[in-house]
């Protein structure tokens, strides 16, 4: 017996023939869903303003060499146009292979390494001891000590920057004041080269700690108490809790967590920058901040040089994230 389908065509070609090009797809898409984009559109407009303009204006005058003395500007009622020309990639031949390179950005890189690493894993290792001291059940007052250990993550940035410099001047600072008086030797914080890079690491894991510990406070309470139960039954000593329940249950709040800490911290401008001041501290600038001092902190302004460290900054972050995100889905995969 023989079923004829009425309409049909050997192999679909006259369907696929006839399936509307893109522009007819994105119109009949908005007159179904237009209240959907109607509602996505501000946000679209607003990201296009503050973030899309500004990347790819960054990355043409990272082509350039743009500087103080060649943009386009206006004095009084005269207009000067842009003199500045294009030069491709020697911006970058510059920064990476030029003479003096390694002054000006591969110890600024390798420093920028040991900060985001010192930092995230002092934060990440007190913010955990302190999560696991609050989600003990017998530890008493712990709202009261909750609140005072998110005080420093409360307290505006600058505020508790500017605290810790008058603390950590040379002169009269209270913490030289306190090693005095305790017969030990007193550091100058603020301008020894060394002690600059000890006490912005200092500063950025009182600012950085709380958020970590709120984060993975939160992944401890998420762990169900029967699986500390159980191991607790087996025998299981608290430090074997700690390494096959503990850790496997914060696995996905500690990847996520640390992934937002190192963009976090590398990026790090405040603390640098308002610890030390606009040209303090030479050797303690990260990448960032030295490209913020090659194109406001000196004269004539290197925009097209400080917009090269920003793309070069950008383009390691985005690296860093994709062989990351691999690396945990490797291992979730390993895990089973």
């Amino acid at each position: 017996m023989t079923v004829a389908v009425q309409g049909g065509s050997p192999g679909g070609r006259s369907d696929r023939a006839s399936r509307p090009g893109l522009v007819s797809r994105i119109r009949q898409s908005y007159n179904r869903n237009w209240y959907a984009w109607a509602m996505v559109a501000p946000v679209v407009l607003v990201i296009g303003t503050l973030v899309l303009y500004p990347l790819g204006r960054g990355i043409y005058l990272s082509l350039t060499n743009a500087n103080s003395l060649n943009v386009g500007r206006t004095i009084g009622v005269n207009h000067i146009p842009d003199s500045f020309s294009w030069v491709g990639f020697d911006n970058y031949k510059d920064i990476l292979f030029g003479d003096g390179s390694y002054d000006r950005f591969w110890s600024h890189f390798v420093w920028t390494i040991v900060w985001t690493a010192v930092c995230v894993g002092l934060h990440y290792g007190i913010g955990l001891g302190l999560a696991l001291l609050l989600n003990r059940d017998n530890l008493r007052g712990r709202t009261f000590y909750r609140m005072m250990l998110i005080l420093p993550w409360a307290v505006p940035t600058f505020v508790t920057i500017f605290s810790w410099r008058l603390m950590l001047a040379d002169d009269g600072g209270i913490v030289n004041s306190a090693l005095d008086w305790l017969h030990l030797p007193t550091q100058a914080w603020l301008t020894d080269p060394f002690w600059q890079k000890v006490s912005a690491i200092l500063v950025n894991t009182w600012v950085g700690v709380p958020f970590m510990m709120v984060s993975l406070l939160g992944g401890l309470q998420a762990i169900p108490a029967e699986l500390y139960e159980a191991a607790e039954t087996d025998g299981a000593t608290p430090w074997q809790r700690f390494r096959h329940v503990t850790l496997p249950g914060l696995r996905s709040v500690s990847s996520t967590v640390i992934l937002l800490g190192i963009i976090w911290t590398f990026n790090q401008f405040n603390v640098i920058f308002l610890l030390f001041g606009q040209s303090g501290a030479p050797d303690a600038q990260i990448l960032v901040t030295w490209s913020y001092r090659l194109g406001f902190g000196q004269q004539p302004r290197d925009y097209a040089q400080s917009a090269a460290y920003g793309v070069i900054i950008l383009s390691m972050l985005i690296v860093f994230a994709s062989f990351y995100q691999r690396w945990l889905k490797r291992n979730e995969l390993a895990n089973g």
